[in-house]
């Protein structure tokens, strides 16, 4: 694959109280026949995660259309899950409705902090009607601390989800960080979800320890998804992989060919890739430095 960087795209510039920095986990769609709107968590002032959108000129995605002026939902309770943050990851279109599934930032005590997945339910208008006040993603003995970065897609009339999950820390540079795998799992009704998936990204060498958020894309033929690689020494960079079913991928990150630039929003971080179609052309979406506190940008595939 051959990825040419077309540039940065959006940050938040403190316009609102819960919308003052970054742009992260970008997540586009097809709002209609000239607009592609593109999800993303915008951070307040305390650094709380909520869910927004920019809306994207297809014609020529530097033009901004269209901010959304509050948040598409709210942060939950006061000892929730979800109270200290938002990272909405896969927006899923089944009938009328989208289905929002998001990771809840928890903090922790003797840990730093917990990842488990929520729901958010609204109409096609983007009007909320259902949010769970628990994980549709909880705790279990076999993904302890983490069961976050849910991606799902609604195929053949089951809901389909790929995500991150994990139970142990590694120090690096005297800081407590997570580990963890990319895992896989079904649902007849996208809310009631087994206690455990099937691992099908595994980390590979000492220097990784975990993935951020899996964007997959499907077809008649196989599967292809696009994540993040935590490295030790470098932070997030970008990995590829291909399947032909949901579960058995093969790993081939050095097909990506998209790095950090130089002297750019992106220069010491890329990560959290997204990819939609627009008229026969293939484009990412991507954050940059600081797991997108600097806000995104996007590439187009010029060779596949």
């Amino acid at each position: 694959m051959k990825w040419i960087k077309k540039g940065f795209i959006y940050n938040c510039d403190h316009s609102s109280e819960w919308a003052v920095s970054g742009a992260m986990i970008p997540t586009p769609i097809h709002f209609d026949q000239s607009t592609v709107r593109v999800f993303l968590t915008f951070l307040d002032c305390s650094g709380i995660g909520r869910p927004g959108f920019v809306d994207l000129n297809k014609a020529n995605l530097f033009d901004i259309k269209n901010i959304s002026k509050i948040p598409i939902f709210d942060i939950g309770k006061p000892g929730s899950f979800d109270e200290n943050g938002v990272l909405t990851c896969s927006v899923t279109k089944v009938e009328n409705y989208y289905y929002f599934y998001y990771a809840g930032f928890e903090l922790g005590t003797k840990i730093r902090y917990r990842l488990l997945s929520g729901l958010a339910i609204t109409n096609d208008k983007f009007i909320l009607k259902k949010k769970y006040n628990v994980p549709v993603l909880e705790r279990s003995d076999e993904e302890l601390y983490f069961r976050g970065g849910p991606f799902c897609i609604f195929e053949n009339g089951i809901f389909k989800m790929w995500y991150v999950a994990g139970s142990s820390w590694i120090n690096i540079n005297k800081k407590q960080m997570p580990i963890y795998e990319i895992k896989y799992m079904e649902s007849t009704d996208g809310v009631n979800w087994p206690n455990k998936g099937v691992t099908c990204i595994q980390i590979e060498n000492s220097n990784e320890h975990g993935f951020g958020r899996p964007f997959v894309v499907s077809n008649d033929k196989n599967y292809k998804m696009y994540y993040s690689i935590r490295i030790k020494d470098l932070g997030y960079r970008l990995g590829y992989a291909e399947s032909k079913n949901e579960i058995d991928w093969v790993r081939k990150d050095y097909l990506m060919n998209l790095d950090v630039s130089q002297n750019d929003f992106d220069d010491k971080m890329i990560c959290y890739s997204s990819i939609i179609e627009i008229d026969d052309k293939i484009i990412m979406f991507y954050n940059g430095n600081d797991f997108g506190k600097t806000g995104f940008g996007y590439a187009e595939l010029v060779e596949k």
